[in-house]
């Protein structure tokens, strides 16, 4: 295990024991959901969070142990390795250290000491890096060095003083010393090309920038990084003299009293400005950039939890509206399950009875809300909406962001759900799931469509999608699954699923009918004993012949659950407060050698039985409903309004208020100790509105 257990415990501050539990049972197949609610006692009760983070580092290790590998072999190849160098590179702890030791011995290109070599100068290379006292002049010696490929002596210490630059530029030490300083003490800068289009000012804020490295914000870079590729801003990294030079000085020491002192020099400058110092540059830029993005990512990952967080409404018949001009708003009516009961086109500048047509359709399907889409004309259909809402008792309306809408419209799940609707009045239908339950429609959605990030296409894609599978798999497996009811979507996220097998339990389900347990999942064909044992604690089945299908204890832990029932004295079928009362009264460390089951366990099973199936996300504030409109000529510094958290980024949070335009509620606003997800409500204050520009300025209510 190459002490795994032993370094991961140690930077993360665990005990190694936990660790060596979760790698073992990661290295057995099993799922970070799967660990974290069923396999307590095994790793101590680590937590989703730390699991992933162990998981992480766990893939890093292995990464940079098989880069060594690869290195050893290659040196070796070479033969090269020497017992000192093969203990250095054993000893290095992260791929750059590898990098640095490998440097001197990776197949390069034919570069000017390379040819230099094949001369024959190394030798005389030799002289100016040991700095002799011979007494000769560097050109007297280079005499011996003199052939037709080396017609002057001048040719010959210019070939060798090429050797010697890629030396100090490949030199471990050097190279790690100098890239240390320039991330600590380097500038970096940014200005504009000379005629490069920038319209409307985007990178403004850039055209005369200058910040020390470690000091610059990830946005910046990403913001930078995106101008430089737009051709519109030059950038550099800059390292102080002293910070290179110091490094370089501490291992090839120049020697006044040789006759080389000025051979070296000259090398040590040719090797910094023409080889080390662009590559120190890359390096900073690459780490900036990893550093951003990692950053950029978390962002998405923590607002996308937050979206997919959100409590759903149930029990109504709602009305999805995706405004449009030219082709018209696209209407559909969902019922309190999904179910499209409605659907049509109304054009808001052509139809003269819209006003009546969205009313007719709401006492046709007796509808209690509607979810207006946030994209071209919204505001005009929210104040036609608002007219109907306002003459009509106990309707509401809220608007909901449509951001993947149309890419769910046209994909193939779309197709399948809704075979027989027209591409563009699917969107609709989107926008309404949206609102009876967030989770199950958003998660058939590529998760970078849905707009909740911070430069999310500039970022990694393999990365950002990673996070995003991440989050929906612990969300949808926090939640919990309806078996019969779920998507091959929403499916595919369960622990142990993934998308084939979740086609073929729905394809299970199309065929011989809704399942009856949890146990009718082994029908299922390509599901395994491992499979079901993964998933089956994520699965709901309401109206099982077996009752706890319905809750989130995993059958391994039913004939537990039973006991505690008949310690308690009750059955499920006795209401929540009874058993609540009766549970109470046991004594969970008595009653854990009782029933042969570990505490973390127990616990989570007699909270299951006081309220089975629970659904996190019904603890959450409920969306704001509104029933009429608020624009930005009604706003007043000062004002006091509640608002939605819709995205959440470096500088702030974006709050929806009810106007088109989101407020902006800057971290300056925001009172130390405050964090704020996606969905969060909250009362907020106007600060200052700035029309012209579109701009709200909000301040903590």
């Amino acid at each position: 295990m190459r002490q795994y257990d032993q370094k991961i415990a140690a930077r993360l501050q665990l005990q190694p024991k936990q660790v060596a539990a979760a790698i073992s049972l990661f290295d057995d197949g099993n799922t970070v959901p799967f660990i974290a609610r069923y396999r307590k006692e095994f790793t101590g009760s680590l937590d989703e969070l730390k699991l992933r983070r162990v998981q992480t580092e766990l893939t890093t290790l292995r990464k940079v142990d098989d880069r060594r590998d690869t290195i050893i072999n290659a040196v070796k190849e070479q033969g090269k390795l020497t017992p000192q160098l093969e203990q250095q590179i054993e000893v290095a702890e992260t791929l750059t250290e590898l990098e640095d030791i490998y440097q001197p011995y990776k197949p390069k290109r034919r570069t000017r000491a390379a040819k230099a070599i094949e001369q024959g100068l190394e030798p005389l290379a030799d002289m100016i890096q040991q700095q002799g006292r011979s007494g000769k002049s560097p050109e007297a010696q280079a005499q011996a060095f003199i052939n037709d490929n080396v017609p002057t002596a001048e040719d010959a210490l210019s070939g060798a003083r090429d050797i010697v630059a890629e030396r100090i530029s490949d030199h471990p030490t050097i190279r790690s010393q100098v890239r240390e300083k320039a991330l600590r003490y380097g500038q970096l800068t940014s200005a504009k090309i000379k005629n490069a289009a920038d319209e409307r000012g985007i990178y403004e804020s850039y055209y005369d920038f200058s910040v020390r490295v470690s000091s610059i914000r990830p946005h910046q870079t990403l913001a930078i990084n995106r101008g430089e590729t737009e051709k519109v801003l030059r950038v550099k990294c800059e390292v102080a003299e002293r910070d290179w030079l110091r490094p370089i000085q501490q291992v090839f020491r120049v020697d006044r009293r040789s006759a080389f002192a000025d051979q070296l020099e000259l090398a040590i400058i040719d090797s910094a400005k023409r080889l080390l110092l662009p590559a120190i540059e890359r390096d900073m830029r690459r780490t900036l950039t990893e550093q951003a993005e990692a950053h950029a990512i978390q962002v998405f990952a923590d607002n996308l939890r937050g979206l997919l967080s959100q409590p759903p409404i149930k029990g109504q018949t709602i009305i999805g509206i995706d405004p449009g001009y030219r082709t018209g708003c696209k209407i559909a009516a969902i019922d309190d399950t999904g179910k499209v009961i409605d659907a049509g086109v109304m054009y808001l500048h052509r139809d003269r009875d819209a006003l009546q047509i969205v009313s007719d359709l709401v006492k046709q399907h007796a509808a209690s809300l509607i979810a207006i889409g946030n994209g071209t004309a919204s505001r005009e259909t929210e104040q036609l909406v608002a007219q109907v809402t306002a003459s009509m008792d106990g309707v509401h309306y809220l608007i909901v962001n449509e951001a993947g809408a149309s890419v769910y419209s046209a994909s193939e799940l779309a197709r399948d759900e809704l075979p027989t609707m027209d591409v563009t009045l699917r969107g609709a239908v989107s926008i309404a799931r949206r609102v009876q339950d967030p989770l199950a429609e958003l998660v058939k959605i590529d998760p970078k469509s849905i707009g909740v990030g911070l430069y999310q296409h500039d970022v990694n894609q393999k990365a950002l999608s990673e996070a995003a599978e991440q989050v929906v798999e612990s969300v949808v497996n926090q939640v919990g699954v309806e078996l019969n009811t779920a998507s091959p979507a929403l499916l595919a996220y369960v622990s142990g699923i993934g998308p084939k097998l979740a086609q073929n339990i729905v394809a299970h389900r199309d065929e011989t009918g809704a399942f009856t347990t949890r146990k009718g999942l082994k029908k299922v064909t390509g599901l395994g004993p491992k499979a079901f044992e993964q998933c089956a604690g994520f699965i709901r089945v309401r109206d099982s012949h077996e009752p706890l299908d319905a809750s989130a204890i995993h059958p391994e832990s039913y004939p537990t659950a039973k006991a505690v029932m008949q310690q308690a004295g009750i059955t499920l079928k006795n209401s929540a407060d009874v058993r609540e009362n009766a549970l109470k009264q046991l004594s969970l460390e008595t009653l854990v050698a009782v029933v042969d089951t570990g505490l973390p366990t127990l616990r989570d099973i007699v909270e299951q039985l006081v309220r089975p199936g629970r659904d996190p996300r019904d603890e959450l504030p409920p969306p704001i409903l509104r029933s009429d409109v608020l624009t930005m000529d009604d706003l007043r510094e000062g004002m006091l309004l509640n608002g939605t958290v819709r995205n959440v980024v470096d500088f702030g949070a974006f709050v929806d208020i009810g106007v088109k335009q989101d407020g902006l509620l800057h971290i300056s606003q925001i009172p130390r100790g405050n964090h704020l997800s996606v969905g969060d409500v909250l009362e907020v204050k106007i600060r200052n509105v700035d029309k012209n520009r579109g701009r709200i300025g909000l301040a903590w209510g």
